[in-house]
């Protein structure tokens, strides 16, 4: 997006990225097994903990992500190649990881502090999104263009209550083996979207040339 204008190339393009940044991909399969044994009230607190923790994170990352990184003496570009590898990190997981049974992911462990970790961070709000509104932060030098990422922003999560809302309601019906291989999918291509952080970074910070999408 534009720094100090809106187009709709700029606003789409600021859509995708908040949706693979902060949408259900990654944390729907970790979501579902984690609430499988538990009843419609405790799965709808475990939502709205990991879906209220993520949408506060995310706002402070977008108000105060450019003061952050300027306290803290780092690039954006450095910031894209941390968040590409700890995305990659997770693809790796989710592509090589033998397939859990049930609820075997958060076994013994309180399914509300699990909504916050990982289910919230990094799950939900992954590197992706932690990159893209920082950048936002950094980037946005109207209010205008502050207030429509803002806007794109709540759209994303709205959409992620719809979506996990629907799953938790339907998940006993939902077939295991098809969302492992959906999981499995998912993280190949995430795989892919952290290398290209990194080669953005890279990019960025000037050890490589400019790669032509």
């Amino acid at each position: 997006m534009d720094q100090t204008s809106i187009t709709a190339a700029g606003a789409i393009d600021t859509f995708l990225v908040l949706l693979i940044g902060i949408g259900p991909k990654i944390a729907l399969v970790p979501f579902l097994e984690i609430t499988a044994s538990l009843d419609p009230a405790a799965k709808q607190r475990v939502l709205r903990k990991m879906l209220t923790t993520a949408a506060a994170v995310a706002v402070v990352l977008m108000v105060l992500g450019e003061l952050l990184r300027a306290l803290l003496h780092f690039t954006i570009g450095s910031l894209s190649i941390a968040g590409g590898v700890i995305l990659l990190v997770l693809a790796v997981w989710m592509v090589l990881a033998p397939p859990s049974s049930g609820s075997d992911r958060g076994a013994g462990k309180d399914p509300m502090q699990l909504a916050q970790f990982p289910l919230a961070v990094p799950y939900l709000l992954n590197p992706v999104g932690i990159v893209g509104l920082m950048t936002i932060s950094a980037d946005a030098e109207s209010l205008s263009v502050f207030a429509v990422a803002l806007g794109l922003l709540a759209l994303v999560f709205g959409l992620d209550v719809v979506v996990f809302r629907w799953a938790g309601r339907v998940s006993e019906k939902l077939d295991e083996n098809r969302m492992l291989v959906t999981e499995k999918v998912f993280g190949f291509l995430i795989a892919a979207i952290a290398v290209q952080l990194v080669l953005d970074g890279l990019t960025a910070v000037g050890v490589i040339a400019p790669i032509q999408h």
